[in-house]
């Protein structure tokens, strides 16, 4: 079974030789202790050393706001000390409450700062055999946090909807926008996208289901529609306890729901495989917030065949956090590949 058989076959809870994986996203910080560790100079050769399974492909965006497709939106309010994006940060919008003034705001044009011919570049570099995977976020309820501040934000949902419902329909206009750019432009090379806002806290949702399902699931579900317009499976990721809204996601049309947060409340992989393993499959599992980071090769190792255990299929067995920090030692990489093999 070659790297894309296994991954659609994985997903799609079928029989495989083993359960796929993905190692994640690397930060910058992290990637020259990997190299060293691993013996290489360059993601390819990282990729093929721990036989890895799925290749991340970013948009090439780059604007004035930032170079990068989640960071595409300055709404920090002017004079303010904040530089980088953030969700608690006084947003442009913070003291606005008529939703007819929400071209107040200058909204990028996507078009204008995703370059074309490097989409195709990108995923051409990738090696053959590999299920490609488009990481787009498409944050939007997040950006909406951003966009008020994110107290501000959680107010306008309950106490003026139609507010918080025209500036995340802008956002998602923008991402439908620039996600078309992308799929058209590396047409019959992806296989996957990844989409995403974070939800939950480590116990909780932080924001009423009812709500969610209100004022920002009907957009999302404009996202996964346009990917599978495209033939593309989706990955949905959220970090925390997700719980009470898995099976919206399912019934948005999520193939597969990224990270399971290990430790946070019910997201234990046996409580998920019972509840939802017949009906959508996952992504994650290897806890990252104290397993990778402080625990030893031979307990990431037990980790990794509890999962297989648990999910035979239908787990792409992954960090519980698509970002490998630099305080993740390579040596329990190294035996989360080896325990999958």
């Amino acid at each position: 079974m070659d790297r894309k058989e296994r991954f659609f076959a994985t997903i799609a809870r079928e029989p495989v030789d083993r359960p796929a994986s993905w190692l994640g996203l690397p930060t910058v910080p992290a990637i020259p202790g990997l190299y060293r560790y691993f013996g290489v100079d360059n993601e390819n050769a990282l990729k093929e050393k721990i036989n890895d399974d799925v290749f991340p492909v970013e948009v090439p965006y780059r604007s004035p706001a930032g170079n990068h497709i989640a960071c595409a939106f300055d709404f920090a309010q002017k004079g303010s000390n904040y530089e980088e994006r953030t969700l608690t940060a006084p947003g442009f919008f913070e003291n606005y409450s008529d939703p007819g003034r929400v071209d107040d705001f200058d909204w990028p044009d996507p078009g204008l700062y995703i370059d074309r011919g490097e989409c195709l570049r990108n995923i051409g570099q990738i090696p053959s055999g590999y299920a490609k995977m488009g990481i787009m976020w498409s944050a939007n309820f997040q950006d909406a946090c951003a966009a008020f501040g994110m107290e501000t934000a959680l107010m306008k949902m309950l106490a003026e909807r139609e507010m918080f419902t025209a500036v995340i329909d802008r956002i998602t206009d923008f991402y439908l926008k620039a996600n078309e750019i992308f799929y058209e432009n590396t047409k019959g090379e992806l296989d996957a996208v990844l989409l995403g806002n974070d939800f939950g806290s480590q116990t909780g949702l932080m924001v009423d289901p009812d709500l969610l399902k209100e004022l920002v699931f009907p957009d999302i579900k404009k996202l996964i529609v346009q990917a599978k317009n495209y033939g593309l499976k989706v990955v949905y990721h959220s970090c925390g306890s997700i719980f009470p809204i898995i099976d919206d996601l399912i019934d948005l049309g999520v193939d597969v729901i990224h990270p399971i947060q290990a430790l946070a409340k019910d997201m234990e992989p046996q409580k998920l495989k019972t509840h939802f393993g017949d009906r959508v499959s996952f992504c994650g599992g290897v806890d990252a917030q104290y397993l990778l980071v402080n625990g030893s090769p031979g307990q990431v190792e037990a980790k990794v065949n509890e999962l297989k255990e648990i999910f035979p299929t239908g787990l792409i067995i992954s960090p519980s956090h698509e970002a490998i920090l630099p305080d993740i030692p390579p040596a329990n990489v190294k035996a989360l590949f080896d325990a999958l093999k």
